[in-house]
């Protein structure tokens, strides 16, 4: 057991001193420069020109599911790929094209709102992830959620 205590240490004292050399060092401050230099000619990017980035479901029951078509349009100089897009919660599920929309071309994502367990003011948003070059999107939806009515009081039936 103590054997086994002091190996442990042993190596745990080797990767503690063996880990001290500086990852800055390394890097070669000549490709910081043309690295620096090639991305600032770069304006290639795809760019999501939404008609619209947030959308109001007005008044609804609480159980309804809604959905709105959020449409765009790439006007930039690259074909658009979209890598995912995320709901704040669990109720918001976004649908989006898989394959790449060329410069020009139009797109739509389907946004789906299930309001059961969320009565009162909603407000959520879905993040999109896309090649674009800040990289993330954002589009927003509200409702304002009617409660289900809650059962009568009293006793329960039978008695």
């Amino acid at each position: 057991m103590k054997k086994g205590i002091l190996i442990l240490a042993g190596i745990f004292a080797m990767t503690m001193v063996s880990c001290k050399e500086d990852a800055t060092k390394k890097v070669k401050e000549e490709n910081v420069e043309i690295a620096a230099e090639r991305d600032a000619k770069n304006t290639d990017f795809p760019v999501m020109t939404f008609a619209e980035t947030e959308f109001d479901f007005g008044t609804i029951n609480e159980g309804d599911v809604v959905e709105h078509t959020f449409k765009f349009t790439n006007t930039g100089k690259a074909p658009l790929v979209i890598v995912s897009a995320k709901g704040s919660c669990g109720c918001t599920v976004p649908e989006w094209p898989k394959e790449p929309i060329a410069p020009g071309a139009e797109g739509e994502m389907l946004v789906k709102f299930n309001s059961n367990g969320k009565p009162n003011q909603q407000t959520k948003q879905v993040t999109i992830t896309a090649n674009t070059e800040a990289g993330k999107e954002i589009l927003k939806i509200k409702a304002l959620v009617n409660p289900k009515a809650k059962p009568a009081g009293g006793a329960p039936a039978g008695n």
